[in-house]
């Protein structure tokens, strides 16, 4: 038999719309783990924000904030970065239009100012236990900073879109958007993965509901959007199974043949 490797998208995906982690999905996944087959985590998120989760589900393969952090077996396979001069001159070109920003590596994130309520009401809805990063505008120095969080509500982003070309932009909040190097996707830390590993991409699952699932579901032989899924993601996927909360992802493997 052909191995076979699962990536999980989080938020909407592994975690129900309450970011609590269904007992069907953690049951799923563990019968994958049973039949041998390779289980891991594809998500925007820094590695700190889901410990948890992968402590609970005994997963140590994952591809954090959108494919710019890789770890395999808990050792880091792949880093890719901002670039340090361009993200200080968006921080600049920010600060005039007052649309804070937030830093993010591998082990925390910090806030450019004290407070501002746009990233208090984005931060909360992922319920990390904080609701507001601590202040530390020069956090970005000195250390590898592979997402930052651009505060603007929907369309305030085009400028930075046509001014900062090193970056790709995408939203995951109405008041916060997702500032990654240019080029950077899960699909493309998928690939780094694969690789690495020798599966074959007919052999490569993917579940996600997002639109940073996009290219990632479009890569995978086996693409499978959640039945919360934007319009668009389900549109590039193979499959379509059930909302996150209808035990979507057991029903998922089930149709994907992975499951009986």
């Amino acid at each position: 038999m052909d191995k076979k490797i699962v990536f999980f998208d989080i938020d909407g995906t592994l975690l129900d719309h309450d970011k609590k982690l269904p007992e069907s999905t953690k049951q799923a996944v563990n019968q994958l783990k049973e039949k041998g087959y390779e289980v891991a985590i594809a998500t925007g998120r820094a590695p700190f924000m889901f410990k948890e989760l992968r402590d609970e589900l005994g997963i140590d393969t994952y591809i954090s904030f959108n494919g710019q952090y890789i770890v395999l077996n808990g050792e880091v396979l792949y880093q890719n970065p901002l670039d340090v001069q361009e993200l200080q001159a968006l921080t600049a070109f920010a600060a005039q239009k007052n649309h804070p920003v937030v830093y993010l590596d591998h082990d925390d994130m910090r806030s450019n100012i004290e407070f501002h309520e746009h990233i208090e009401a984005s931060i909360s809805t992922l319920k990390l236990g904080i609701t507001h990063p601590i202040h530390d505008p020069l956090y970005y120095e000195n250390r590898e900073i592979y997402q930052a969080l651009l505060f603007c509500t929907d369309g305030e982003e085009k400028p930075y879109e046509e001014k900062f070309k090193k970056f790709d932009y995408i939203r995951w909040h109405e008041f916060s958007t997702d500032v990654l190097p240019a080029g950077g996707s899960k699909a493309k830390g998928i690939e780094v993965m694969i690789n690495k590993l020798g599966y074959k991409k007919e052999n490569v699952y993917a579940f996600g509901d997002g639109l940073n699932d996009i290219e990632m579901l479009s890569y995978v032989g086996n693409g499978v959007a959640m039945g919360n899924a934007h319009d668009e993601v389900k549109e590039v996927a193979n499959y379509i199974t059930k909302d996150v909360a209808d035990n979507g992802i057991a029903h998922g493997l089930q149709l994907v043949g992975l499951l009986s």
